[in-house]
């Protein structure tokens, strides 16, 4: 895993109401795909990990399905279906497979992206 977000820094890359409750979307941010999920489950909470998918090698986490895997809120890999931890970006299946995660937050209706 390799971070290459400018750390301490935080980047507005949308509104809240731009991403659809229980979905993701990607953002670009210093010419990485981040995917920025919105997870809606009795109270708004947003994760951030990296939209790379290792197994499939392919940008394609932002598509994957959110869903619960115990006490894990975890993100399907349209793909191959392994699940990344939305908390850590832990590879349940294939822990070599494992992703960055970010933190992220709103503010005045706006999500942002720190690293």
């Amino acid at each position: 895993m390799k971070n290459e977000i400018q750390q301490d820094a935080w980047t507005q890359v949308c509104a809240l109401n731009d991403i659809v409750p229980n979905t993701g979307v990607c953002a670009l941010v210093n010419e990485q795909q981040i995917a920025i999920f919105h997870v809606n489950d009795g109270e708004t909470r947003l994760f951030a990990v990296d939209n790379y998918d290792p197994s499939a090698q392919a940008s394609v986490l932002s598509r994957g399905l959110i869903g619960n895997l115990g006490e894990r809120i975890v993100v399907a890999s349209p793909i191959y279906k392994n699940h990344f931890d939305l908390m850590t970006g832990e590879c349940l299946e294939m822990p070599e497979h494992s992703i960055n995660a970010y933190p992220v937050r709103v503010t005045d209706g706006k999500v942002w992206l720190g690293a």
